[in-house]
């Protein structure tokens, strides 16, 4: 049957090909049971091509029922959030020698793209405080499964304990990567007295690495990171920290209170939130030969020539299955995230240091005055669902009246994107929703949001 969809579907084109090969159709599907094969045409597309004219009419028609949230901005929280992305970026992204320059394979024959990964490695060591980041994984879930497989490879041991609420997305990619080779992981939570408690029963002697996130998949900022680290160096375990990197322009780097591997999402540097498609995954470690050699991903490093006379950057280290050896690869990772990690590296050198700072201090102060609010004008409607004292860009709260997906449906018919409901995702945290806030989000924005949810709530 001819289907415009289908090449060589044409019946003289099939028929042609048929009598070349000397076989029947029916010849080349035997293998197909009966009771599955589709004996009518098939009911996709439109039922003939569409002109580019047609296409854009029915793209546009579609597109239309898209509400758009711009003042306000979303309040959507969940760890992915929205934020500015300054024109300088996208300009230099759309670039055609930057656009089309695909992930080097024969890197050595590409020295701008290779500058600009080293350039993006260099940064992103020097804001976690590590001493080698990589040139870049594909999200922050895919490098928070490495950073674990890491772990278990290393230590030689198949625990990681995890916070008693941990992202629960990244949870799900985790525990695909490492459940198949025998992995697990365990909770634990920090008590009042800052000491680690174990929630699951496991031996200690399982585990080989503990990992934090901070800020918390609730925006909790951890005040006291270094007793985790501590607790680590004690029991010879490996310490894992994920840290939003806009936070780092005002808490200490990871890698000043003894993390081995740092891991991030690059998606707020300038990478943007590309309808959940591509992203930035960040994955650094302390100098450790042993570390090193079991870093997944590629590593690009700065060399001169052997009389000195020039300078050159080549690719120094590569895990891919494809090359020889595969049996023994420690990842399966075949590529990275080359244009995200150039957009991230000209971010952070279009705002600077100074402008990293600042930029982190602004959403912290848009963060306490949501909180400040939500306290003092939701009282008898909600309350904050954490016993934080400090949160860094998102808020958990509870709602105490009505159900929170009938106040977030009120809210769009005002033109509010609300927060991230997450009382089907985490046990026992009840009507709860994340709310975002960062610097695109001004004083009369959160203002609004109060001011509709005192009314709906």
């Amino acid at each position: 049957m001819y289907h415009p969809w289908i090449p060589n579907s044409d019946p003289e084109i099939k028929k042609s090909m048929l009598e070349y090969i000397g076989k029947s159709f029916e010849d080349l599907v035997s293998d197909i049971p009966e009771e599955v094969r589709l004996r009518r045409p098939l009911k996709v597309g439109f039922g003939r091509p569409l002109s580019e004219n047609e296409i854009e009419i029915l793209i546009d028609k579609i597109l239309s029922k898209n509400k758009v949230f711009i003042d306000p901005p979303s309040f959507l929280g969940g760890g992915v959030c929205m934020h500015a992305i300054p024109y300088v970026v996208r300009y230099l992204l759309l670039r055609g020698e930057i656009y089309t320059a695909y992930t080097p394979y024969q890197a050595e024959i590409n020295q701008g793209l290779m500058q600009a990964l080293f350039e993006y490695q260099s940064m992103l060591a020097e804001l976690y405080g590590v001493d080698i980041v990589n040139a870049s994984m594909y999200d922050v879930s895919t490098a928070v499964a490495e950073a674990f497989r890491m772990a278990m490879r290393v230590s030689k041991r198949r625990g990681v304990l995890v916070p008693r609420i941990m992202n629960p997305f990244i949870e799900n990619v985790v525990r695909t990567w490492i459940e198949p080779v025998g992995g697990f992981i365990i909770r634990y939570e920090i008590t009042e007295s800052n000491s680690i408690r174990i929630i699951d029963s496991v031996s200690e002697k399982e585990v080989g690495g503990i990992y934090l996130e901070n800020p918390s998949f609730l925006g909790e900022v951890i005040e006291k990171p270094e007793i985790i680290g501590e607790y680590a160096r004690d029991k010879k375990m490996l310490f894992i920290v994920n840290a939003e990197p806009l936070s780092l322009g005002i808490l200490k780097p990871p890698g000043e209170y003894g993390a081995d591997i740092i891991v991030g999402n690059g998606a707020s540097l300038g990478v943007g939130l590309n309808y959940g498609g591509p992203s930035l995954g960040i994955l650094g470690i302390r100098m450790d030969q042993e570390l090193l050699r079991q870093l997944p991903g590629r590593l690009i490093g700065f060399t001169r020539e052997a009389d000195g006379s020039g300078k050159g950057f080549a690719m120094i280290l590569q895990t891919r299955e494809q090359h020889i050896r595969r049996e023994r690869a420690t990842s399966n990772i075949t590529t990275n995230s080359a244009l995200e990690a150039f957009a991230a590296a000209v971010y952070l050198s279009y705002i600077g240091d100074k402008g990293l700072r600042r930029l982190g201090e602004s959403i912290l102060r848009r963060t306490a005055y949501l909180r400040e609010r939500i306290e003092s004008d939701l009282r008898d409607r909600a309350e904050i669902a954490s016993k934080a004292r400090l949160f860094f860009r998102e808020i958990p709260v509870r709602f105490l009246r009505r159900d929170y997906r009938e106040i977030s449906r009120e809210l769009i018919e005002r033109g509010i994107h609300g927060g991230f409901y997450i009382g089907d995702l985490i046990s026992g945290i009840g009507n709860t929703a994340l709310f975002c806030v960062t610097e695109i989000h001004s004083r009369d924005h959160i203002d609004l949001l109060i001011r509709s949810l005192r009314e709906v709530a």
